[in-house]
């Protein structure tokens, strides 16, 4: 199968890009070459997204450990020591064999972020993907973080569950500047990053989430996945505390005649898990690309 699906085809042709979305995607390619191995070697954090195998129901969930955590053990294989808590949604996907992962790995530091995309495989440390396709993506709308530590003695709060967001939960994204997005479909599952300044992302009810898309790549991997399937998963963190927020509902794509495009996300679950993450990162430089989020 190539770069793109019958989806991600459909959301090209409207918006006119086919023929860029062919030259970008010559960058994918199925090994992990020497740069993309010692990137990853240099990573505190890995974002994990799948469909949860007995409910369906689509996660992305953050993955840490010290630098060398994340390794390439092979030409096409990554290999993770960390598990994630048993509470975590995606702990059943992490325990069965050949499961649809999408990966990505971000360096605020560098604003660099690399995709590994592929099916996983329980180890005795944790776990490794073997990979169908990697790539990197631009800088474009990532926010640079100078620095970061490691909190002794942070560890994750008891997750809290619900149907529809708080009132904490609903400021948390209204300041958010960064989310995480993992999307499925037969031919493979994407997570994905999205950024912006603080706002770009709204809170339309307890129940329902909205951002615009911001012009990217062209390959419309995330809303190609959405066009044949609208199950999806969220993760929001706060990169001072650690706190996790994780949402799984269904997001469907809007075109405007103006040719602005907007995602809406309704929600099935939210799961809030205070100190999930050990690391704080420094205050944030916001990416010179991001849109005005009031416009």
């Amino acid at each position: 199968m190539g770069v793109y699906h019958a989806g991600s085809r459909a959301v090209q042709d409207r918006v006119g890009v086919r023929e860029f979305a062919d030259h970008v995607g010559r960058s994918v390619g199925q090994g992990i070459g020497p740069v993309a191995a010692a990137f990853l070697e240099l990573q505190p954090l890995l974002v994990l997204g799948a469909a949860d195998p007995a409910t369906g129901r689509v996660w992305a969930s953050p993955v840490t450990g010290s630098p060398g955590f994340v390794r390439a053990t092979g030409p096409r294989q990554m290999s993770v020591r960390a598990v994630v808590r048993p509470s975590d949604p995606l702990a059943a996907a992490l325990g069965t064999p050949g499961t649809p992962a999408g990966t990505l790995a971000l360096d605020p530091r560098t604003r660099r972020r690399m995709r590994l995309n592929g099916r996983l495989r329980p180890t005795a440390q944790g776990f490794a993907v073997e990979a169908d396709r990697v790539f990197s993506n631009c800088p474009k709308y990532l926010q640079r973080r100078e620095s970061y530590e490691t909190v002794a003695g942070r560890r994750p709060g008891t997750p809290r569950h619900g149907t529809e967001l708080t009132p904490e939960q609903t400021e948390f994204i209204a300041r958010a500047d960064t989310f995480f997005v993992t999307t499925v479909h037969p031919a493979g599952v994407e997570t994905s990053h999205r950024g912006g300044n603080p706002g770009f992302v709204r809170v339309d009810s307890p129940h329902r989430l909205s951002w615009r898309d911001y012009p990217g790549n062209s390959m419309f991997l995330t809303l190609g996945n959405l066009a044949a399937d609208p199950r999806a998963g969220l993760l929001f963190l706060d990169w001072t505390t650690g706190t996790a927020l994780q949402l799984t509902g269904e997001a469907r794509t809007e075109f405007a005649a103006d040719g602005e495009r907007r995602v809406r996300f309704m929600l099935t679950e939210a799961v809030g898990t205070e100190g999930a993450v050990p690391l704080r990162w420094s205050a944030p430089a916001y990416s010179p690309a991001n849109p005005d989020p009031a416009v």
